[in-house]
């Protein structure tokens, strides 16, 4: 089962003629994540070939502008195509009051309901989204508002059947197979089966953190760690590193320096500042301390997968 990233933006405060505001898009078994909403969200999901009536639930940091005011163009065009699922929208509190208060998005002018998450300032760390297949942490960051950061996690995946083992403990049945496959045992006989007999071990999950618009802090560590792919904001250069600090972000070699101290695989850098046209002295300051980092390349898809290099680039549908 394949799993991408997909930044729809990486422009810092406001839109330049090459970058997009704040978006990125986890894509996972055709559904869809999206991190943060700046605005033209809706038009970059279309530039990517990703269809918003996939979306699961929007994940908002804060509330300043280029992370948050592209959510109501989307959640009203989701009623305008007649969406009828559920859709979870996590952010800080005031978020349900903020969007359900707005012309054509009240609860009775919507199609579909919203299962709001707010979290509060002082939170430590808290589930905001769980499935059978994957969950989502958030934890507070450090800004000049309250805001949060995120980290994807897949639930671990029981191993691979070893048929030929099943077969000489007398598992012939496919119902039964299917159940250790599954997790559970099952009775031959007079004999129990334990799946752990006859399955590998389990298979780890996938991990993906996105850390935006922070400080460097512990949090942002504890979000990353041993994470497969870590997205983390670097808005300066470490010449910058006085007004990175004034305005509550992080310089490149920070995002690195997280990214070492968490064990991460690999980083993608993002939301930069529109000084910096191109974004290689970033990249060039940040592999000095974490190599295996690479500028976020708005609508390419960046594949997770733990027996895969570093990083797959394809580029996405137009």
């Amino acid at each position: 089962m394949e799993l991408f990233i997909i930044p729809l933006g990486t422009a810092s405060a406001i839109p330049t003629r090459t970058r997009a505001l704040s978006s990125v898009a986890l894509e996972r078994a055709g559904r869809l994540l999206l991190f943060d909403c700046g605005e033209g969200t809706q038009y970059r999901l279309m530039a990517a070939g990703l269809k918003p009536s996939r979306l699961e639930a929007v994940l908002i940091t804060h509330f300043h502008g280029d992370h948050f005011y592209g959510l109501f163009g989307l959640l009203a065009t989701l009623s305008m195509i007649n969406r009828k699922q559920p859709l979870v929208v996590v952010g800080p509190q005031g978020l349900a009051q903020t969007v359900d208060q707005l012309p054509g998005l009240t609860p009775t002018e919507r199609s579909y309901p919203i299962q709001y998450i707010e979290l509060c300032e002082g939170f430590e760390q808290q589930v905001v989204l769980e499935t059978t297949d994957y969950r989502v942490i958030a934890r507070p960051l450090e800004h000049r508002t309250f805001t949060i950061g995120y980290r994807f996690e897949e639930k671990p995946r029981p191993g691979r059947l070893n048929a030929a083992r099943a077969a000489a403990l007398g598992v012939t049945d496919y119902a039964q197979l299917r159940a250790l496959k599954e997790g559970r045992p099952v009775q031959v006989g007079k004999r129990w089966i334990t799946p752990e007999t006859v399955l590998s071990p389990p298979i780890p999950g996938r991990t993906f953190a996105y850390v935006a618009d922070t400080r460097p802090c512990e949090a942002g560590i504890r979000l990353a760690e041993g994470v497969d792919l870590l997205y983390h904001e670097a808005t300066f250069c470490q010449a910058q590193h006085r007004l990175a600090v004034e305005r509550g972000h992080s310089t490149a070699r920070e995002a690195a320096e997280v990214a070492l101290q968490a064990g991460a695989r690999r980083l993608l850098l993002g939301h930069f500042s529109a000084r910096y046209e191109d974004p290689m002295p970033l990249v060039e300051e940040a592999r000095s301390i974490f190599p295996e980092t690479e500028a976020a390349e708005e609508l390419k898809r960046y594949a997770i997968a733990k027996d895969l290099p570093w990083m797959i680039k394809a580029h996405a549908t137009t």
